[in-house]
């Protein structure tokens, strides 16, 4: 049989339960949801784009913070009970957000608890036990995972949309919260572990110990802080786009259902930008895989600012940066994977979501307040146009891959 058949014919159970809980997770629900109450928020409370966004701030900058002591006990404890406890917590605490008062601090303080309790059910946890069970196909296999976003992408939005006409926005919330308590958790219970030591794939162990280098060689390595670089540029471009696409397209003459239709554009491109990643991925050294992919984003940024009515311009754009986030999501994972290896893969993996949190947190009240001072989204556009060209050729200094205690086996 060959490694191929092989390592998708022993984990694909496990692959499967991670690709629908990232799919039900804290990472793809959030960002997904929240476009679509920004305007009904504003009518009922007055509150204005940038205060409604900040919530996405806090539960982003909660949630990156945490990543690595997360990361931590799944490195300590398995990913299974990191993950299941995360879910639940996650589904409960979510549709509490449809029993806000008319308090902005508390909104803010249960969005604040969704990323104290809730970045256990992302890729920081999932992804590690894919890594375990894959190492030839990894990049293939952690696409498949991420595809969960993309899945979120194309559903969620359809759901809040339809979800919010029936019941408002409140009612929005419990609804969307039965896809983490209804569906991840009982997959994940049932089909979701970390590999036996007989079943790890050649090359992430030796004598049964999985091989890599600690969380402090991994912050006196050069490499470590260009890759968090990285991902924090590439960020701060893209979460805000996503977030106040919505509105962005609103702005080119669009209203609610085509902004669903839009959202579900991205979601197309993000699994397009995760399947053809991983498998370029395992073939092509990453740097110069992602060098295009990242670069293409800058184009759409530039066809989103103004007011033009072009839809097909506009689906293509959304289509760009979508296809460029599905890449640096995939990147996040592999490269830490395969700079720094498996044995303290939570940490290292939690310590690079960080930048990712953390910008993606921040980059939507930028969003917010360009538009609320401006009236429009062109300046912050423009400015990401250039944090997607850095972070791309970021990348290109990284080197190759080392090997950890066994020669790795061509990919």
């Amino acid at each position: 049989m060959s490694a191929q058949k092989s390592e998708f014919a022993m984990g694909w159970k496990v692959l499967l339960a991670g690709l629908v809980g990232v799919a039900c997770g804290a990472s793809p629900l959030p960002f997904n949801t929240i476009g679509f109450v920004l305007a009904p928020l504003k009518e009922e409370y007055g509150w204005s784009f940038a205060q409604t966004s900040l919530s996405m701030s806090i539960y982003g900058i909660t949630a990156a913070l945490l990543a690595p002591y997360f990361g931590s006990l799944a490195d300590r404890h398995g990913v299974r009970k990191v993950a299941l406890l995360s879910t639940l917590a996650f589904g409960l605490i979510f549709a509490a957000l449809g029993a806000t008062p008319a308090s902005i601090f508390a909104f803010y303080f249960l969005w604040f608890l969704v990323g104290l309790v809730g970045i256990g059910s992302t890729p920081v946890t999932f992804s590690r036990a894919i890594n375990m069970w894959f190492y030839k196909n990894r990049g293939l296999a952690l696409g498949i995972l991420l595809l969960g976003t993309s899945f979120a992408a194309l559903i969620v939005p359809r759901v809040a949309v339809w979800a919010i006409g029936e019941w408002g926005w409140r009612g929005m919330y419990p609804i969307v919260a039965l896809f983490p308590l209804l569906l991840s958790l009982p997959v994940a219970y049932f089909l979701f572990r970390e590999p036996k030591s007989e079943e790890m794939p050649a090359g992430i162990s030796v004598g049964g110990n999985l091989t890599g280098v600690t969380l402090a060689e991994a912050l006196r390595d050069r490499r470590f802080w260009t890759i968090w670089l990285s991902i924090a540029l590439v960020a701060l471009a893209y979460g805000g786009a996503h977030i106040h696409m919505p509105e962005i397209i609103k702005q080119h003459g669009m209203g609610a259902a085509e902004g669903a239709s839009i959202m579900g554009m991205i979601g197309l491109a993000l699994m397009a930008g995760r399947i053809v990643t991983g498998w370029l991925l395992d073939r092509i050294w990453a740097p110069i895989v992602c060098l295009p992919i990242l670069l293409i984003p800058a184009v759409a940024c530039w066809w989103l600012m103004g007011t033009s009515t072009d839809v097909q311009t506009i689906y293509i754009a959304a289509f760009m940066l979508g296809f460029a986030a599905g890449a640096e999501s995939d990147l996040i994972a592999y490269l830490a994977s395969r700079y720094f290896g498996m044995a303290s893969y939570g940490k290292i993996y939690g310590m690079l979501y960080m930048p990712f949190g953390l910008a993606s947190a921040i980059s939507p009240v930028l969003y917010g307040r360009v538009r609320d001072v401006t009236g429009s989204y062109d300046q912050m556009l423009y400015a990401s146009m250039f944090l997607f060209a850095a972070g791309a050729v970021l990348l290109i200094t990284l080197g190759r891959y080392p090997t950890f205690g066994a020669k790795e086996e061509a990919a």
